[in-house]
């Protein structure tokens, strides 16, 4: 189907689901930003070759299978950071069609973009994470490839505009649509430096050396919050000799366990791409990997029933943009599910969160490890 066929993709769009993304408010598959992004690059996705077209940070699938329906594209390469987007965008595919013309890849490396002449981007709110993307662009994609990256202009800031232009000659602004815009980049500076990424930091203090991608929180640096919990660590289930680091990030906690416990197996996991790359990285930089297995999954998929004795969670708090606690409480009854009786979750959390109640509904008895004026450290027991 061609550009005359976006009254049927429009009814495409209409029917997309966010499953199995946690219900949150004003949750919708698909926004303006998505819609600019297919218009803005209509005239370079009508008639593209097979496997030139690159989809990067489609939230549910309204990108890439919108461009599937409308422009007829085969071969096109997916990329979303986040695991649930990923399962959003097969789900929907296989409900609404379009599945065998596009693959996703979980891997944000040179072959999701090699040979590409369009890269459809929803920018992410990170410069960082933005740059990286950029760079591996600019490196591996054809010479004549052309990025169309849009989003709601509340999210957006000149500053992107800047980090494209330091990977692309060519870089402007489109005209805004019902709160929206779109940034096309062209002309890459093929710079012969080496990628930037993953960044590293040493931190002494915690006898720890940290990798990160762009895309993952906190980058490099220690968050606060975690850092709180890995001071008081040595008091978390001293005997435990399996643990789980939840939503592990870029590996700070699985490490600091590990490498504090010679007898400790961690499992870290993380739905983000992002993070899974860094924590490798990091486990990898501490010496720790035959004892710390990465994997990335929504909450504790792949562990079993009660085979924990200790759960460690620095829990989001976001969906997308909006703040909600609806993640947290389905990493509680993650935790819950994995815990061995007896065994704890140990949780840092924002204060005026409150979230002991969820923690020993979810869990079982709760009492309160440490206190500092921005967060809490709680343990709870599995009953």
């Amino acid at each position: 189907m061609t550009a005359d066929g976006a009254p049927g993709t429009e009814h495409l769009l209409g029917a997309l689901r966010c499953d199995p993304e946690t219900p949150a408010p004003d949750l919708v598959a698909v926004d303006a930003a998505d819609r600019l992004v297919l218009d803005e690059a209509a005239p370079l996705l009508d008639g593209a070759a097979p496997g030139t077209v690159v989809v990067i940070g489609d939230r549910y699938g309204a990108v890439t299978l919108g461009a599937v329906a409308r422009f007829g594209l085969t071969g096109v390469r997916a990329h979303t950071d986040r695991l649930t987007g990923e399962l959003a965008l097969a789900e929907n595919a296989a409900r609404l069609g379009g599945a065998d013309a596009f693959r996703s890849l979980p891997d944000l490396g040179p072959e999701l973009v090699a040979g590409a002449r369009v890269v459809l981007l929803l920018l992410p709110r990170s410069l960082d994470a933005l740059g990286e993307v950029a760079g591996l662009v600019a490196r591996h994609a054809d010479p004549a490839v052309v990025v169309v990256a849009g989003g709601r202009e509340k999210h957006m800031s000149r500053t992107m505009n800047e980090v494209l232009a330091r990977h692309f000659q060519d870089v402007r602004a489109s005209r805004g649509r019902q709160k929206a815009r779109v940034l096309h980049a062209a002309a890459p500076r093929r710079a012969g430096d080496a990628p930037a990424w993953p960044a590293t930091a040493r931190h002494d203090d915690l006898g720890l050396t940290v990798r990160a991608h762009g895309a993952a929180f906190a980058g490099a640096r220690v968050d606060i919050g975690t850092r709180f919990l890995v001071e008081h660590l040595a008091d978390a289930v001293p005997g435990a000799r399996a643990a789980v680091d939840l939503g592990c990030g870029t590996g700070v906690l699985a490490s600091a366990l590990a490498a504090a416990r010679p007898g400790v197996e961690v499992v870290a996991t993380d739905e983000s791409a992002a993070a899974v790359a860094s924590a490798r990285g990091t486990v990898e930089a501490n010496g720790l990997a035959d004892r710390v297995r990465v994997q990335r999954a929504r909450g504790t998929a792949g562990i079993p029933d009660a085979s924990a004795d200790l759960v460690l969670l620095n829990p989001p708090f976001h969906v997308g943009a909006a703040v909600h606690d609806g993640v947290a409480r389905g990493l509680f009854a993650e935790a819950a599910r994995v815990l061995r009786p007896g065994g704890e979750l140990w949780c840092v959390w924002n204060s005026g969160l409150g979230y002991r109640p969820a923690l020993q509904a979810a869990v079982g008895p709760t009492r309160q490890v440490a206190r500092n004026p921005k967060f809490t450290i709680t343990a709870s027991v599995r009953a």
